[in-house]
């Protein structure tokens, strides 16, 4: 006969999770739990435009908000983000933590070109990029959703190792709103997550620097002193 799985509570959940970081961390080293610390899941740009993203689709909106106490309260254990994939560990009502993993397609070709060229003197740095201060024009079209950089829902795949049947389980929301609390502390894991050469980026932001300063080498500048002008005179020496 079919039951209920029995309650467990805010409070035992946080203690069940606390007690396997724990255990986890003397097998593990690396592993590196999601706390949030303030009221907010995100508070950087490229964090929240991540989350607003996922809730912007039907196919998730009505799901997603399942993870948001999960992640909030700390029940996501360890979360690593690599190459068009992430994994997880989600402590639910168990004993064990539920394993996740996350795949994702990687953004193609001709969007990566559009954006570069997009880009094109208007980042004067690549810590704005990271920072998430650029032109409103290229933040409309970083989060457009056929030509920006965000994934559609048909372009991420999810398993988790619990039994619950829903197409995406509290355990799957939970690491789709962690990962948007890992971008605040590191944004370029977003480029690595898409399988965005980063590298290509910071390339062509150097190259454009370099093209300005020879464009302007030959520009007298005012901040030069000229050959002419008698020294001591200006320094009254």
């Amino acid at each position: 006969m079919w039951e209920y799985p029995k309650y467990v509570s805010i409070s035992e959940k946080k203690d069940k999770a606390q007690k396997q970081i724990e255990k986890l961390k003397k097998k593990d080293k690396g592993i590196n739990p999601v706390i949030i610390k303030g009221k907010k899941i995100a508070e950087t740009w490229w964090g929240i435009a991540w989350n607003k993203n996922l809730e912007s689709y039907a196919d998730f909106s009505n799901r997603i908000s399942r993870g948001k106490s999960y992640v909030k309260n700390g029940f996501i254990l360890d979360l690593k983000i690599n190459s068009g994939e992430v994994t997880a560990l989600v402590q639910g009502s168990g004993n064990k933590p539920y394993k996740i993993t996350i795949t994702m397609k990687p953004l193609s070709e001709e969007k990566w070109r559009n954006i570069l060229n997009a880009c094109s003197h208007k980042i004067s740095g690549i810590e704005e990029l990271v920072e998430g201060k650029f032109p409103k024009a290229l933040e409309e079209l970083f989060i457009s959703k056929e030509k920006g950089l965000f994934p559609s829902p048909k372009e991420i795949k999810f398993n988790c190792s619990c039994p619950d049947w829903a197409s995406m389980c509290k355990h799957v929301a939970a690491v789709l709103y962690g990962i948007g609390a890992r971008f605040d502390e590191d944004p370029t894991l977003f480029f690595k997550l898409r399988s965005i050469d980063f590298e290509a980026l910071l390339k062509k932001s150097v190259e454009e620097k370099m093209q300005s300063m020879l464009l302007n080498a030959n520009k007298k500048s005012k901040r030069i002193i000229d050959d002419e002008i008698d020294i001591s005179k200006l320094f009254e020496i």
